[in-house]
């Protein structure tokens, strides 16, 4: 039970769900979403905000988010082209 005594462990396949990258992947698609999402927030804002929204996006804050997750999303490739 554990402990190291040659035992063998449960059954694995061997294989990580969907690969070895799979962290680099999810840091890839967010970054990109939050980018593309910040971005056209700014560029299309809505053209009758409802009741409590705002009219535009605010400028600060999505410039940084688009910039975070052009950074994340750099990032994540270059990883998964260095291997």
């Amino acid at each position: 039970m554990g402990g190291g005594g040659g035992e063998p462990g449960p059954p694995t396949l061997g294989v990580m769900f969907l690969g070895e990258d799979l962290l680099a992947w999810l840091v890839l698609a967010l970054g990109a979403a939050m980018a593309v999402g910040s971005l056209l927030a700014l560029v299309r804002p809505p053209e009758r905000p409802r009741e409590g929204e705002l009219a535009a996006a605010p400028l600060g804050r999505s410039i940084v988010m688009v910039v975070v997750g052009v950074l994340a999303a750099v990032w994540a490739l270059a990883s998964l082209m260095a291997g």
